[in-house]
């Protein structure tokens, strides 16, 4: 019986290359039930693929599905396709061309399967010459059992059959033992324990275990091991089921262009998972496509076997096509289009550039002007074309001008952007030597140009340049200019001439001369001949003369348009004459006031230069005679001499002694200098100890000038803190002012200025405001008493003396008297109030005063500005400014 949904499938193998045989194939196919076997019709489509339609001959038992797989419409019985077979058909869509195939059904043949066994290893008996017994084992070697990877077969599939020569007398057990059966993947094997019959569960996959290590093992039922454990191994055979991949979908190569044929450009690999062993794994090449193809569709081979692109043509021209793009296939089985698995990448082959190409320029002549006597200045721009490509050293261009440069004026550098020549003017021109030039400049690469490659006439070019004629400086000729003369030379006197020539031969101008730098102001020009005088003498002492030399600045400036004007040096070298006195150095010395040691070595100096210097001639006077008297001068060398004291002792102090020095010019000059001796007393190394006499008999400038800034110093530090002092007094006052009234609940009396302490600092006697009928008598404060802070001038006044317990109804009578007495007391203090008084009734002792009236009353006064002073003078304000109300 043959059940709905049973299969037959229909493998179309689509294979290139091969003739259709028209006509019919007959094909028997065998089912059993339940279900069909898959039995394999060989088609052979030649290339059509998808074009190919089938179609069953009996639709209602059979129905084919676009893969070609024949399936059982309904529930079918033998007996009753006996006889008949079915009919498909397959059709050609494009070419409507048709194939016929009969599928005849008959009872399959009941056949047992083989199942190949493997023994365990039988055993020998060895008898030794001793008598003894000895069991041998025999060494079999197990071949491998060959499983095929990806079977379809029904699983489980039965692979070998364990056997134990023991079993026959023995209920013996089998199992295996390994990875893939009870190790890790576990469950691929399973051994039948009774049969031994060794089988796989599923598909196996070579490419991810390739073979399996078992072990066998026989126990008999109590589990004891009856033979020892053999090896299985089990071979996953491998089939063409993984296509080749190449190691990148895209390959970039490079090859220069016009390349030989055969030069190499790259190596493309692929790998295939199946075993590299058999035809499964063995890969070959082959270039599909070409793109462009251009100029023939093959510049491009490819080795089979190893993937290494060459080229094979020659044409290859970066400026025509810079890129070609090559479609790779590689195909398994060794390539037979047939059987084998194939895949495909791209490969990508850049022409790199050479210099085959030379910089041609767009014009045969370029023009250009320059003004005279300007440097690093463009001239013109040199445009070349060059078809090599851009940024390349084979597209960059050297200029180098060949002619009509002989001075080498000129240099044309490039612009490494535009590629352009700019002409430049590295030296200076002189238009009345050069009014133009014609310059000849050729065009090359950084790098050579490829063999066989010539340079072009265009690559040579002609640049004309105008010279601009520019009113030019005058030049002072020689410059510096020297000359030598000795100082002294007296005020107006003609010195040389200094004059400066045009170079603008062809311009009628004027030239006129100024000073411009003569820094002791000793000379004058005559501003149209050039003529140099003096309008002082010259003094070679002079600061401003420097090793001899005078250096004066003159200017020269023509009438052109626009003026122009250059400066020239006067170096003046003076000659010494014995214009100087020679004096003494230094002018000041120490000298201990005992004989020993008290030598003072003394130098002369001399503005002038030999022979008007030394030697010297040094003498003291005769006048007044104690100089002679206490002092000796002893001449070393020509230009020193020692001074030393001719008695046994000199008083310390300051002494001015008179020494006359006479040079040796001709016409010799004597001086008399004044050398400052300070006599001290001396340690035993000749150190003065007794500084404090010497500086009582005088002080020198520079200490007095130090005293008066050390005294000026402490007065400006006296009166900054006198003013701080100040400043801050005025800033307490300000605060106590600024303190809010409604933190206090009395009414205050502000303190102003100096009036005394605060309630609890004065010494006043407060019992005064005491209830007078609860004062006790020896409590109530003398009269003349005063406050501690009070300052009398006189002596205190007798006030009249009150009753010591007036009556209570008296009290204001009593406050009227106190005022009255205060206000004509001229010792009184300058205070607006004279007690304080702290009976106010019961309550506080600090309570407040309505109101306080007196002779000297402000209420006329009005009080409204303080409103802008801010919150705290607000409630003054109010106090002081309001209305009667």
């Amino acid at each position: 019986m043959c059940h709905q949904g049973n299969r037959v499938t229909l493998n179309a193998l689509l294979r290139d290359g091969y003739h259709c045989a028209r006509g019919q194939k007959e094909e028997s196919f065998n089912f059993e039930e339940p279900k069909l076997n898959n039995i394999g019709v060989d088609f052979v489509d030649c290339g059509r693929g998808s074009g190919l339609r089938f179609e069953s001959g009996d639709p209602a038992d059979f129905r084919i599905e676009a893969d070609g797989t024949v399936v059982a419409a309904r529930t079918l019985q033998l007996s009753d396709r006996k006889g008949r077979s079915l009919e498909i058909k397959a059709k050609d869509v494009k070419s409507q061309e048709q194939w016929l195939v009969h599928v005849n059904f008959t009872q399959p043949k009941q056949v047992r399967n083989h199942v190949p066994e493997i023994l365990f290893p039988r055993h020998s008996v060895v008898v030794k010459g001793d008598g003894s017994v000895n069991r041998v084992k025999r060494d079999w070697v197990i071949p491998p059992v060959n499983v095929l990877e990806n079977s379809r077969k029904q699983f489980p599939e039965e692979l070998v059959k364990i056997q134990s020569d023991k079993d026959k007398s023995n209920s013996l057990r089998y199992s295996v033992t390994g990875p893939g059966a009870d190790q890790n993947p576990t469950g691929l094997f399973i051994i039948d324990a009774i049969s031994g019959i060794l089988s796989v569960t599923k598909p196996l996959d070579r490419e991810h275990i390739p073979n399996f290590h078992l072990r066998a093992h026989a126990v008999d039922v109590n589990g004891n091991q009856m033979e020892n454990p053999i090896d299985i191994i089990i071979n996953v055979i491998d089939m063409n089921d993984n296509r080749p991949e190449f190691t990148h979908q895209i390959w970039n190569g490079t090859v220069d262009e016009g390349a030989k044929p055969g030069t190499f450009v790259m190596t493309v690999t692929s790998q295939d998972k199946d075993d590299p062993n058999t035809a499964n794994g063995m890969l070959r090449y082959k270039i599909l496509s070409q793109t462009p193809e251009s100029p023939s569709s093959n510049m491009f081979t490819i080795n089979n076997k190893t993937g290494k692109i060459i080229t094979v043509a020659a044409g290859l021209d970066r400026e025509k096509v810079p890129q070609y793009t090559l479609i790779i296939q590689a195909t398994d089985m060794e390539g037979n289009p047939m059987y084998g698995l194939s895949n495909t990448a791209t490969a990508v082959i850049r022409l790199l550039d050479v210099n085959d190409n030379t910089p041609e320029f767009t014009r045969e002549t370029f023009h250009g002007e320059v003004p005279e006597n300007r440097v690093n200045v463009i001239v013109t721009n040199l445009t070349v074309t060059d078809k090599d490509e851009p940024g390349t050293p084979a597209w960059n261009a050297v200029y180098r001008i060949i002619s009509g440069d002989p001075t080498g004026r000129f240099s044309i550098p490039t612009d490494p952007v535009t590629n352009e020549g700019l002409v430049t003017v590295v030296k200076p021109i002189d238009y009345e030597m050069n009014r133009s030039f014609m310059l000849t400049v050729v065009a090359d690469n950084e790098v050579p140009l490829a063999s066989g490659i010539h340079r072009t006439r265009q690559s040579t070019s002609t640049v004309s340049i105008r010279v601009i004629d520019v009113n030019e400086s005058p030049n002072f000729d020689p410059n510096p200019k020297q000359v030598k003369l000795e100082e002294g030379l007296p005020q107006w006197s003609m010195l040389t001439t200094f004059t400066a020539h045009d170079p603008d031969r062809y311009m009628q101008q004027t030239i006129r001369y100024s000073k411009l730098f003569d820094p002791a102001n000793w000379l004058e020009i005559d501003p149209n001949n050039g003529r140099i005088s003096t309008i002082a003498v010259l003094d070679r002492e002079s600061p401003y003369v420097k090793n001899n030399l005078y250096n004066a600045t003159f200017m020269a400036a023509d009438n052109g348009v626009p003026p122009a004007s250059g400066t020239g040096t006067l170096q003046i070298n003076l000659l010494d004459i014995n214009d100087n006195a020679p004096r003494v150095f230094p002018q000041e010395a120490e000298v201990c006031e005992r004989p020993e040691p008290n030598a003072i070595n003394i130098t002369a100096v001399d503005g002038d230069l030999n022979p008007n210097a030394g030697p010297y001639a040094f003498e003291l006077p005769n006048r007044p005679s104690d100089i002679r008297r206490n002092w000796t001068l002893t001449r070393i060398s020509g230009d020193h001499a020692q001074l030393s004291l001719k008695i046994s002792y000199l008083e310390s102090g300051i002494y001015e002694l008179p020494i006359s020095i006479t040079d040796s010019g001709n016409l010799p000059m004597s001086n008399t200098t004044y050398l400052r001796i300070k006599v001290c007393q001396c340690d035993h190394h000749g150190d003065c100890v007794d500084m404090e006499r010497i500086m009582a008999a005088g002080l020198g400038t520079g200490a007095i000038i130090a005293i008066l800034i050390c005294i000026i110093i402490l007065l400006v530090l006296v009166l900054m803190f006198v003013m701080w002092m100040k400043r801050r007094d005025k800033e307490r006052q300000a605060k106590q002012l600024l303190i809010d009234p409604e933190d206090d609940v009395r009414d205050n009396i502000l303190k102003y200025d100096e009036e005394g302490g605060g309630e609890e600092d004065q010494d006043y006697d407060l019992s005064q405001l005491q209830q007078p009928d609860t004062l006790e008598p020896d409590l109530i404060k003398p009269v003349g008493i005063r406050r501690l802070d009070e300052r009398p001038m006189h002596s205190e006044p007798n006030y009249p003396i009150r009753s010591a317990a007036p009556h209570p109804g008296d009290i204001g009578e009593f406050i009227h008297e106190g005022l009255k007495a205060a206000d004509t007391d001229p010792t009184a203090p300058p205070y607006d109030s004279l007690l304080v008084f702290d009976y106010e009734g019961s309550g506080s002792t600090a309570g407040s005063l309505s109101s306080l009236h007196s002779s000297s009353s402000g209420g006329d006064q009005d009080y409204d500005y303080l409103n802008d002073w801010g919150p705290r003078f607000r409630k003054l304000a109010d106090m002081y400014g309001g209305n009667d109300d």
